[in-house]
């Protein structure tokens, strides 16, 4: 079951991935929606994964 669900979000990252770079060669409307949802995930999961970093340094309060 794991192995499914592991395989359907490959499936979805690089079809995101295609779909960025024939958006960026002016593909089709449906392909330039495909693309921000796309790119918009991705910071999504940047900006998570940096304050999630920034957060966890320092929680003591003290001084380094």
């Amino acid at each position: 079951m794991a192995v499914l669900v592991l395989s359907g979000v490959l499936v979805l990252a690089v079809g995101g991935c295609v779909c960025v770079l024939w958006a960026a060669r002016g593909g089709p409307r449906w392909v330039r929606a495909v693309a921000t949802v796309t790119l918009a995930a991705g910071e999504l999961v940047r900006r998570s994964r940096s304050s999630g970093r920034s957060s966890g340094g320092n929680q003591d309060g003290s001084d380094d």
